[in-house]
């Protein structure tokens, strides 16, 4: 019998030809994309043809490297970590690609002798819409770490239809428009057929005929939905290695129903397909009340089955043994949203491997580990078990008998504590019952970590303070980073190139060498191009923002930037009553010496956060009434940016001069703009929350700018009982600045203020506002003080970057591989 063509050699060889990738070849490549996958003629083509073309050619290259590396991780059996996050906001990726490629002088070449720049093109591509902010953004930033350290590494997630919304304004109040980011194609992803996993819902529960105690169970009648998966290239810098980030996208399943199509019922034949697909329709926004809501818990769900199914599925082709699963498996949950897959393990390997409770349980707890992200009561997960059981009725009875099990442990230690095993339960009591889904993840990991000193500790002494004294063993700190690949090489390469320029390249996959530029902050030659460069910044930032929104900004006051997604407790509102008074103030003392500055914000709000788009609404409004006064304008502007994301951030971030990060002390887990921020050179004037901390650790405290109360001072107000009335009566001007908010020049002819604000504040204020502007408003004249001398200013710029090197993911990640996943970097080579 002959050969199986697929067996044959030659095909093979040709496929393992290295190709090299210079400038002629990447042309050869665009012309071959235009004409062959773009369909396109010299009379057809335009400028976006050029970017998809450009973009497929590049992919080819990541393909190629991604074939070595997995089969590079195949032949040596290694260890994966499998990342499962809800969100990857990893922007564009052009950019990033060619420089972790080592191809973006090369490319630039090429483009510049077919009359095109990089940044042209660079324009045309959508920012992917698969994250809302800090945590898809610490999720990307992981993903390039891992691939930069050669870890064998895989990232699971949601393969979005529509993205989080892009951003609109109509009299100063934000509206929603549907991010269509699909639209035009993804270059980046390849479509993986082949790969799909029936995820199933709703039905009911049996016993299962093999199941002598009752354990295993069968769940039957469910409704399934298919998940298909299309993968996107994830490059390391510049060392062949390729990961992988999966992502899944709904689809119903085989089945049709051809009975109500030969009805004439067209509508009922394709409604299960309709209601399948709706599960990676949309992104939904952060803080967006999720109580009640049966599509987010599908989401979970559907990735989380599909990525499971998959993992598995690889691992069973290379192994026999399960106990062997632990030992070549690490799950790390980002977050509480993939917690339902510790009962989704159970289930599988309970029910469908046959294996016994206990032997599944330890296999599962050795393999999961879990990353907290917040302290908020209101973000730590729920779900009501009357909507668990009806969605997943065997994962409810799963949770309910690893809470058996848990508590039944817990009373041999605590006998006579049931306060306590009410505190720990996995299920809360209360009217409707809910599933704690942080308590699940605890319980179900062998390793539990914040992610900034503070937010860790405040994880062991107040929110998980039982679990803690349970399992001291579990928990560990593993402070937040970013890539300084995309953060500064991308972002900003005029200054990554006078930085190597001093100190070398090595900085790129080495960020601690920043520290070789401490002595240059006293060179006042290194001090003009530093400066120079930022100024050139500030210059392109200005010209986009007019070109892209038509906002002028003059790039000679003082750039004061706060980037957040919009919430209460990120106190963007303090922020706004500070500008009000300043306004105030020049209003009553025209020839008030204020250096100019330009206050600078950008940042979405979930769609039903009615304070936080209030919020959004009153920057607006501030906005035009500066903009209205020619005296105040001079000295004083206030701009918010429309539809902030990764893109808009890499232009903003290197522009700024000064960033605030001023979140109610205790509120922020961790922060990862302000590590952006402060590589690029702007200091931070911010509390002492999150990684503010360890940035003022490491930046030095000259350096920084810090105000309000510390955490254990916040708990002491709000413990002495409160009274935000008494701070007004002790400052007379920031009583007439609440009272602008609802009456005034704030207000439209209608009378409509602020009305809302203005309450929270006066009766409330839980987020401590009033309490720390005092503060707040001296910090901002210790700011004012230090930016008259330049000099100086630009000395602290430098020790921020300087100091910025502990803060990359590079570190994060390596602890992470070393602490929690046990794993080792494993090289690439070309496989022939």
């Amino acid at each position: 019998m002959p050969k199986h063509r697929l067996e044959t050699e030659k095909l093979w060889e040709l496929m393992a030809t290295y190709q090299p990738l210079d400038a002629e070849g990447l042309l050869r490549a665009v012309a071959d994309h235009l004409e062959f996958s773009r369909s396109k003629i010299r009379h057809t083509a335009t400028h976006f043809d050029v970017y998809q073309s450009l973009a497929l050619s590049i992919r080819d290259r990541l393909v190629e490297f991604w074939n070595d590396t997995q089969q590079t991780y195949r032949e040596r059996g290694a260890k994966q970590v499998y990342y499962l996050s809800l969100e990857y906001l990893v922007g564009r990726s052009l950019r990033n690609n060619l420089v972790n490629l080592g191809i973006d002088e090369t490319c630039r070449e090429a483009l510049a002798q077919i009359g095109y720049g990089l940044e042209e093109l660079e324009e045309l591509e959508h920012d992917a819409g698969l994250g809302n902010g800090g945590l898809g953004r610490l999720a990307a930033c992981f993903l390039d770490s891992m691939a930069t350290l050669q870890l064998p590494a895989q990232g699971y997630g949601i393969r979005y239809e529509y993205g989080i919304f892009e951003q609109r304004f109509r009299s100063g109040e934000q509206l929603e428009a549907p991010d269509h980011w699909l639209e035009q194609g993804y270059p980046w992803e390849i479509a993986r057929h082949e790969l799909s996993y029936p995820v199933q819902f709703y039905g009911t529960v049996e016993p299962h005929p093999d199941s002598p105690d009752g354990i295993r169970k069968r769940w039957v009648n469910t409704e399934p939905a298919l998940a298909v998966a299309y993968d996107v290239p994830i490059a390391g810098y510049q060392n062949r290695t390729v990961n992988n980030l999966r992502l899944w996208r709904a689809r119903a399943s085989r089945n049709f129903d051809f009975h109500a199509f030969n009805r004439g019922d067209y509508l009922a034949a394709v409604a299960e397909r309709q209601q399948a697909e709706t599960i990676s329709k949309v992104l939904y926004p952060n803080d967006q009340g999720f109580s009640g809501k049966e599509l987010r818990l599908k989401q979970q769900y559907f990735f989380v089955s599909a990525s499971l199914q998959d993992l598995l599925r690889g691992f069973r082709e290379q192994h026999a043994d399960w106990e062997r699963l632990p030992e070549q498996v690490a799950i790390q949950l980002n977050d509480t949203h993939p917690s339902i897959a510790i009962a989704e393990l159970m289930r599988l390997l309970v029910d469908e491997e046959g294996l016994e409770w206990h032997r599944a349980w330890d296999l599962t707890t050795r393999t999961f580990a879990y990353t907290n992200h917040t302290v908020l009561p209101e973000a730590l997960e729920k779900w009501s078990v009357d909507l668990l059981g009806k969605l997943l009725p065997r994962h409810l009875e799963i949770i309910y008998e690893i809470n058996k099990h848990f508590l039944s442990e817990v009373v041999k230690i605590c006998p006579n504590d049931g306060a306590l095993l009410s505190r720990i339960s996995l299920i809360e009591e209360s009217d409707p019952k809910q599933v704690r889904m942080p308590h699940l993840a605890i319980v179900g990991s062998h390793a539990v970590n914040g992610v900034a000193a503070l937010h860790t500790e405040l994880l062991k002494t107040t929110v998980f303070r039982d679990f803690h004294a349970l399992f001291p063993e579990r928990f560990q700190n593993k402070t937040n980073g970013i890539t300084p690949r995309l953060w500064l090489k991308c972002a900003n390469p005029e200054l990554a190139a006078l930085v190597t320029e001093q100190i070398g390249e090595s900085w790129v996959t080495d960020l601690e060498q920043l520290q070789k530029l401490r002595s240059q902050s006293n060179d006042a030659a290194f001090r003009q191009e530093w400066q120079a460069i930022r100024q050139l910044k500030k210059q392109q930032f200005a010209a986009w923002l007019r070109q892209a929104h038509g906002l002028v900004v003059d790039p000679q006051t003082r750039f004061d930037v706060q980037i957040k997604r919009l919430h209460e407790y990120k106190r963007q509102l303090l922020n706004l009553l500070h500008v009000l008074r300043d306004y105030l103030r020049l209003k009553d003392h025209p020839n008030l010496e204020l250096t100019p500055r330009t206050v600078i914000l950008a940042g979405k709000a979930a769609p039903g956060y009615h304070m936080a788009k209030e919020i959004i609404r009153l920057a607006n409004v501030i906005s035009q009434l500066l903009e209205q006064d020619a005296q105040v304008r001079e000295k004083l502007r206030l701009v918010f940016v429309p539809n902030y994301g990764v893109s808009v951030a890499q232009k903003l971030i290197p522009a700024a001069d000064l960033s605030q990060h001023i979140s109610t002390a205790g509120t922020e887990a961790s922060g990862t703009s302000n590590m952006k921020f402060v590589l690029n050179g702007a200091p931070i004037l911010g509390t002492l929350d999150g990684a503010n901390i360890e940035i003022l650790k490491a930046v030095g405290e000259e350096n920084a700018f810090i105000f309000g109360l510390t955490a254990p001072e916040v708990q002491a107000v709000r413990e002495q009982g409160y009274r935000p009335q008494d701070i007004l009566h002790g400052n007379p001007e920031l009583e007439v600045v609440l009272k602008l908010l609802v009456k005034g020049k704030l207000a439209s002819k209608k009378g409509v203020g602020f009305r809302d604000l203005h309450d929270s504040l006066v009766f409330s204020d839980h987020y401590l506002l009033l309490a720390d502007f005092a503060s707040y408003a001296e910090c901002h004249e210790r700011v004012e003080s230090a930016w008259c001398d330049s000099e100086q200013w630009t000395r602290r710029s430098i020790q921020n970057t300087a100091g910025a090197g502990t803060f990359s993911s590079d570190r994060t990640i390596r602890q992470y591989a070393e602490e929690i996943w046990n794993l080792r970097a494993v090289p690439v080579q070309p496989v022939v």
